[in-house]
């Protein structure tokens, strides 16, 4: 591990700025962390969070200010001076290839470059490696078959093969199920009693007090304080640091208004739902052939109702990405029919069962949501020109309004309608797709990790457009790992593993008894 003074601030940034266009990411950013410890930044999207750290990693150069690592001045924007003091960034989407080995990932992920050598010796170098580290994965494992959380430490591997001592993650939770934050935190943890300084970009208040030791807050590009001990500040007094004053009280008072005037129900309250009412999803007796590459579905029945949320709880690899696909029409089912709000759609496309009223939140935004490389409007409106004729005079002008006026209730930060959806954060493009997915029109929302990413008021305004959606009369099932969302607005949840519904819990929930269900214990 590179040698460093213990009397000197492990990062130490001086009115450091950064400008994409006109958007001012950051703006005189003046910070030292301390060495040592877990340093949680924290900020809705759009803060800077993201950007800082790849300041910090030499992937983006500010337009002014220095930056010290471990008391070394470094070259601005430049990766290779960054790494050398000891930095050392893990992306929140990873980067080994999927296809090589994990051995080889390591290998190639680390600069080892292109060379000769023996399996055996790669297996058994990068074994020893990890075993160092404590964890237990096969070097021989394709990267593509290991589970999400092992990819994740596969990733924190190759990082600390270089003898890191400063390591930063960017949004490390948000692919993992509660089994596998617990088992990151652990990680983390044992790391940073070894020496390393570790530095989380986060979202969530609870994750936040359970790993950091201390917090700063970004805010439209400005520090708004910190670094703070979490000793000496209490959950309640960050949200209003991250959101702003104003802005809290008026998300408060807004979503306290749309639940009295909806009469959205708290998930105590709610009752067994009468037979009665109209499906707004049927699915009955699917299953679909196993592939290499998906987790085959088992005699899968679901039954959506209109006005409810159903909640579907699972570790990530259970086959969620199949019941997505066959949903939408992408992948073939062997048995089984498919119903959309009363109407047969098993063997519709996806644009005809949009017409049915189905409305899909994909897991991947950038692969599956958005065309990165296609303008803002054209995104916003792709989805409606699938499913009208093509034939008839498309009027630019008016759908850019329309998009300006749709993304600014989805308050999406953006410079214009034909700028580039790469250009976007991550979290804004989620909003983008949320705001032309959760629509009038829609009838059945199917919504995968639909706050993946999002801010606290951003995730907030996503609960609350869903559950209005169920009191006009819409359907929506809710996939995610995150059980404090499933529980949060879900009226009743069901247990998916290994392709199959294992169990239906209902309100009120029990954290324990739902997180035993999820890997298959009974109880």
């Amino acid at each position: 591990m590179t040698e460093v003074r213990k009397d000197i601030p492990a990062i130490s940034c001086r009115d450091v700025s950064v400008s994409f266009g006109e958007v001012s990411a950051l703006s005189d950013i003046s910070i030292d962390l301390p060495l040592g410890g877990i340093h949680a930044v924290v900020g809705q999207n759009g803060a800077g969070k993201t950007t800082f750290a790849r300041v910090v990693a030499g992937i983006v150069k500010p337009d002014s200010g220095s930056l010290l690592i471990n008391g070394k001045k470094i070259v601005l924007g430049n990766v290779a001076s960054s790494r050398s003091t000891g930095i050392e960034l893990v992306h929140q989407s990873f980067a080994l290839p999927p296809s090589f080995t994990v051995a080889e990932a390591l290998e190639y992920g680390s600069g080892g470059g292109v060379g000769f050598f023996k399996k055996g010796d790669l297996n058994n170098r990068w074994r020893r490696h990890l075993e160092a580290l404590e964890m237990d994965i096969d070097p021989r494992h394709l990267i593509q078959d290991l589970p999400i959380e092992l990819q994740q430490a596969v990733e924190i591997a190759r990082a600390l093969s270089s003898n890191a001592n400063i390591l930063i993650l960017d949004e490390p939770t948000a692919v993992l199920s509660p089994s596998g934050i617990a088992g990151l935190f652990k990680r983390l943890r044992r790391l940073r009693d070894t020496g390393v300084t570790i530095v989380l970009v986060l979202h969530k208040i609870r994750e936040i007090w359970e790993i950091a030791d201390s917090i700063t807050v970004l805010r439209k590009g400005k520090l708004i304080d910190g670094p703070m001990e979490l000793g000496r500040t209490k959950p309640e007094s960050l949200t209003p640091m991250i959101m702003g004053a104003k802005d809290f009280k008026e998300n408060i008072s807004r979503i306290s208004d749309e639940n009295s005037d909806n009469k959205v129900l708290d998930q105590k309250s709610i009752s067994t739902l009468p037979k009665n009412k109209k499906h707004a999803l049927e699915i009955d007796g699917v299953s679909t052939e196993t592939t290499d590459h998906e987790v085959s579905l088992e005699n899968m029945s679901i039954k959506v109702y209109q006005d409810e949320i159903v909640g579907l709880a699972d570790v990530e690899g259970n086959g969620q990405v199949t019941l997505l696909r066959v949903l939408a029409g992408l992948s073939d089912i062997s048995k089984g029919k498919i119903k959309i709000c009363g109407q047969e759609a098993t063997h519709l496309n996806l644009s005809k069962r949009r017409l049915l009223g189905l409305r899909i939140i994909p897991f991947d935004r950038n692969m599956e949501g958005l065309s990165l490389t296609s303008e803002l409007w054209e995104n916003w409106v792709a989805s409606e020109l699938a499913v009208t004729p093509l034939i008839r005079w498309i009027n630019p002008m008016k759908i850019k309004e329309r998009c300006k006026i749709s993304m600014s209730e989805w308050d999406v930060a953006y410079n214009s309608p034909e700028q580039k959806a790469s250009d976007l954060s991550g979290g804004n493009c989620q909003k983008l797709i949320l705001s032309r997915e959760l629509n009038d029109e829609a009838g059945m929302i199917v919504a995968a990790q639909p706050t993946r990413g999002l801010d606290i008021g951003a995730t907030n305004f996503v609960w609350t457009t869903l559950e209005n959606a169920r009191s006009r009369g819409c359907g929506v099932l809710l996939l995610s790992s995150d059980l404090d969302e499933l529980f949060k607005i879900s009226d009743r949840i069901l247990v998916m593993l290994s392709g199959s519904i294992i169990r239906e819990l209902n309100p009120p929930y029990d954290l324990e008894k739902a997180g035993r269900a999820m890997v298959g214990e009974s109880g």
